[in-house]
């Protein structure tokens, strides 16, 4: 029979594991990454390591659902209080501005990510649903934010319009994380203005043409 005390340590050397699987496959991709490496950063045994993820593939799929899980927590915390007035470019500055925040505060989760899509191991079925599963739900989120920058064309132009950028939206932010990991001087931050104009200006033009 597992006690309290046993169960506490249960999952504190689970959190350990994923802890140390995030900060490695982060650095060297999930290839690279092996079960004798969590050993060894984590000090615990391989069975613990077995005992909780049954594999390295469930290992990964329990990294990105906690990582997905936190980066979309701190982005509905982050996103809380919208401001209501303003014109279309305060109020996608305002979305992008702390959207970029909580990509410059989970770096980890990014960083995988983005060698996952890029790498031969995702396209493993396991790691490319999960990796779909991120990227879905990160398109959705987008698509709240441009319509809030929009909300007063009326629902269904601001949702037209998210419709056409959210693609758009991701990549920007995609090439942005991936330009601040080659030059750290350059973060996704400072890019933020130049993304908050590539917006507002397709989305304006957009409005033109469902209205004219």
């Amino acid at each position: 029979m597992r006690t309290p005390n046993s169960n506490r340590r249960g999952q504190r050397s689970r959190e350990e594991i994923l802890d140390a699987a995030a900060r490695v496959m982060a650095l060297r991709g999930y290839a690279a990454t092996t079960i004798s490496t969590i050993t060894a950063e984590t000090g615990l045994p391989r069975s613990a390591i077995y005992h909780h993820f049954h594999s390295k593939g469930g290992l990964l799929s329990a990294v990105m659902a906690r990582g997905a899980r936190d980066f979309f927590d701190a982005m509905r915390a982050a996103h809380a209080n919208p401001p209501e007035g303003g014109t279309h470019r305060e109020r996608m500055a305002w979305y992008l501005d702390r959207t970029a925040e909580v990509f410059t505060a989970k770096p980890d989760f990014l960083r995988l990510h983005i060698l996952l899509v890029m790498s031969d191991e995702g396209a493993e079925a396991e790691v490319a649903e999960m990796t779909r599963q991120v990227r879905a739900e990160g398109r959705a989120y987008m698509r709240v934010m441009i319509s809030s920058a929009f909300a007063d064309e009326g629902p269904e132009i601001a949702r037209a319009v998210a419709e056409e950028l959210d693609y758009f939206a991701i990549a920007g932010f995609d090439g942005s994380f991936v330009g601040s990991q080659a030059d750290p001087e350059r973060g996704v931050v400072s890019q933020m203005a130049r993304l908050t104009d590539a917006m507002v200006a397709l989305g304006e033009a957009a409005i033109a043409r469902f209205t004219a």
